[in-house]
């Protein structure tokens, strides 16, 4: 005869519903069992320790990273304040001229895509298809570094204009200077695609 164990506590997990709208039975389960969901998530020693690891960089205190703004700005260095008031700058140049940007990208657009071609008027402005050789794949690069340059050119007589850069290198004019030729020759690849 075989004895029967002695009797331990068991608990049961409820019957659920899967998401295919079937019903799981009711299961029964040992005293201190954990299900599947709940048991926490092996991580190595490797995930604890940088886990465990500051967000600061080595050797700042806490306290100096905790600072306000103001006091935190102090502990930077010349280069950290420069680029600091250079991101603050551009921020500031987004915010109030961004519509200025829209409407001379669109005015870029509409010059550099119409370009004075001899056009039927029922016809509307052919985009750049996807290049099916070299050559035109050649051809659609080098119009994406014209319209780049042309960009360039167009932000440096902003800020020409707008007194930012009140001396102005060498290599500004010449650039300023190659305004008229890099026009003529996006053209000139436009019309030919």
């Amino acid at each position: 005869m075989r004895k029967r164990a002695t009797p331990q506590r068991r608990k049961y997990i409820a019957s659920t519903q899967r998401p295919d709208g079937t019903w799981r039975k009711q299961r029964r389960v040992k005293e201190g069992y954990v299900p599947q969901e709940e048991v926490p998530v092996y991580e190595n020693k490797y995930v604890k320790f940088f886990k465990s690891k500051p967000e600061l960089p080595p050797g700042l205190s806490p306290e100096a990273g905790a600072r306000p703004d103001g006091a935190a700005a102090a502990a930077l260095s010349k280069a950290a304040k420069r680029n600091l008031k250079r991101k603050e700058k551009r921020k500031q140049q987004q915010e109030k001229g961004e519509p200025e940007v829209d409407g001379l990208v669109q005015a870029l657009e509409r010059s550099s895509l119409g370009g004075g071609a001899t056009e039927a008027p029922g016809e509307e402005e052919a985009t750049p298809q996807p290049p099916c050789d070299g050559a035109a794949a050649e051809r659609l690069r080098k119009i994406k570094n014209l319209r780049k340059k042309l960009r360039q050119v167009q932000e440096l007589q902003q800020r020409l204009d707008a007194g930012d850069l009140k001396q102005p290198t060498r290599e500004q004019l010449e650039k300023l200077g190659r305004r008229k030729a890099l026009q003529e020759e996006l053209q000139e690849l436009e019309r030919d695609l």
